[in-house]
């Protein structure tokens, strides 16, 4: 069934509660372990509904922002979805307490119980009213960012629609597209700044109102971190800023050589070869068509994950005009369907889509087994070892798309994973420093994300940008203001994704059965048990991330471009 013809229809809470309500209370009355899972099962099938509903509605709002049928269901979903946080919230407080637990662990895996007593400890009815506040001020930051209306070379443009100049051959031309981009957030300022204040606001009254000291602690534990804390996290940090700042430093110092300028500025830190950076070679339908080829060609479980995903029309991939920014994968329960949500601009990044983006959407196709919504997914930092390890095993392929620029792609690629990294840190270090602070003004905000980029990223010359100079680069990356925390996930992934691509460069065929095995897992076990189903060392763990530097940077600098 295409998704155009799957049916959306706003679920009654009112009748959704009795139900659920009645199903909660034989669950609790009853002892017999079999009856308990039919009952759990039915309990699921009404959560898995809800979630397709809500997915929907989420897939065709961000597709046209401008529909005012789906954006004034958007708006319902942002009401109505802590009620629903609060119906899981109840049946998680049954489901821990009852005498025969162990026996249910048995059934669905410790991971579930660790998830649904982590969940209990950001919930209360008390706080449903602020995760309204929390879920509208997310949505006005969305809606903000879809609005981006800039005149540029002749036509308007949103901000997706301005990365192929701010990758332009001509450095002029990557200068004023930048400086437009600026202006647009330059012009909203103050309301960027207003939005996040208030998230750091109810995020804060959240968290005191839970019992907890800081905001810190919830982000962790809504994030679903049950096997390593921030002080863990920190030690990761201090790995980075050892091993790999050092290197991405070097890249970007053999970029400006390479580009024969005296001063790399930031507008051409994306700008990595004079006669410009490898894009894909044919458009959107060109690029779908040479996908399925890929993926039919790299095995018989992506042959007929791509068959389906696009007999389906279960992506949306390029820009235009309404459409929300970024790129997303999701799932409709009910349909067991991913679905892709891109913006095509005729750069690499668009090949990156088709791998990344494909890679989640593959996991979940994969472990669509299970009916358990709370372990369909692994946690965040888990799934985006699927997504980056994907991008990593079709490199086989990228001669497909690149013809005479793949060796540029694979250099880019990689070296783009080791700049990326301490970037990602930095955007994790950064929501550390304004929740340890919350009071901070937006001044201060600005200067916090500055001293830690001259940390980080110690090349980066905003001089002829007072507005970066003075720290503003922060208000484009969403994850700050929709999932805070979640950040550091991609960094501690791509160490992961980069283990797959040392273990693929020695052996494809067991490093490809190991990524289906994970893929399979799901969210079935927690972050480090995951690694092990992988063979993979945990970032945690002390050299892991020394070793795979080695191995990068041996195969860097063997590259000739």
């Amino acid at each position: 069934m295409k998704f155009s013809d799957f049916k959306y229809s706003r679920p009654n809470y009112d009748e959704v509660k009795i139900e659920f309500s009645e199903l909660m209370s034989d669950l609790k009355d009853s002892t017999n372990l079999k009856i308990q899972i039919e009952i759990i099962g039915k309990i699921n099938s009404i959560r898995n509904t809800i979630s397709s509903m809500s997915s929907i509605a989420n897939i065709r709002h961000t597709i046209n922002t401008e529909d005012k049928f789906y954006d004034d269901e958007n708006e319902y979903w942002d009401e109505i979805s802590p009620l629903y946080q609060e119906l899981d919230s109840q049946f998680y407080e049954i489901m821990v307490n009852l005498s025969n637990k162990n026996e249910l662990i048995d059934e669905y895996g410790e991971q579930f119980f660790k998830l649904m007593e982590n969940s209990l400890k950001t919930f209360s009815p008390e706080i449903i009213e602020d995760l309204q506040e929390e879920n509208k001020e997310i949505s006005k930051y969305v809606k903000l960012l879809a609005s981006a209306k800039i005149l540029f070379d002749g036509k308007e443009r949103n901000l997706s629609g301005m990365t192929p100049y701010i990758l332009s051959k001509d450095r002029t031309i990557r200068k004023a597209a930048q400086e437009a981009k600026s202006t647009f957030f330059i012009n909203n300022e103050k309301k960027f700044d207003e939005i996040f204040d208030k998230l750091v606001k109810v995020r804060v009254k959240i968290a005191k109102k839970l019992g907890f000291e800081n905001f810190i602690e919830v982000g962790y534990l809504r994030m679903n971190r049950v096997d390593y804390d921030s002080n863990m996290v920190d030690v990761f940090r201090k790995q980075v800023i050892e091993s790999i700042v050092p290197l991405a430093s070097s890249l970007y110092e053999k970029q400006r050589i390479r580009l024969g300028l005296d001063n790399l500025k930031y507008y051409d830190e994306k700008f990595e070869f004079n006669d410009g950076n490898p894009t894909p070679k044919g458009d959107a339908n060109w690029i779908i068509e040479q996908g399925k080829k890929m993926y039919h060609e790299m095995s018989s479980e992506t042959g007929e994950f791509i068959d389906f995903m696009i007999k389906n029309d279960l992506m949306d991939l390029t820009t235009k005009k309404g459409k929300a920014g970024g790129g997303y994968c999701t799932f409709i329960p009910d349909y067991k369907s991913p679905f892709i949500f891109s913006n095509f601009n005729g750069t690499s990044g668009d090949i990156d889509v088709l791998t990344h983006e494909a890679g989640h959407a593959f996991q979940v196709y994969k472990s669509s087994w299970i009916e358990v919504p709370e372990l369909l997914w692994a946690t965040y930092e888990s799934s985006e070892i699927h997504s980056m390890s994907m991008e990593f095993f079709t490199w086989n392929w990228m001669e497909n798309f690149f013809k005479d620029d793949t060796v540029k792609y694979k250099f880019s690629h990689l070296g783009s994973a080791i700049k990326f990294i301490p970037y990602g840190v930095l955007v994790d270090h950064f929501q550390h420093k304004i929740y340890e602070n919350p009071e901070l003004s937006v001044t201060e905000r600005k200067k916090v994300w500055r001293d830690l980029e001259k940390i980080y990223k110690p090349h980066s010359d905003y001089s002829e940008n007072p507005f970066l100079e003075r720290g503003g680069w922060w208000f484009q990356q969403a994850h700050i203001f929709e999932l805070p925390f979640y950040y550091i996930d991609y960094t501690l992934a791509q160490i992961c994704a980069l283990q797959f691509w040392k273990k693929m460069n020695e052996n494809y065929s067991e490093a490809w059965n190991d990524y289906l095995n994970l893929c399979h897992e799901g969210g079935t076990k927690s972050f480090l048990n995951l690694l092990k189903v992988a063979k993979l060392k945990s970032p945690f763990e002390e050299g892991c991330v020394e070793n795979i530097i080695d191995s990068v940077k041996n195969y860097l600098e063997k590259v000739s471009i």
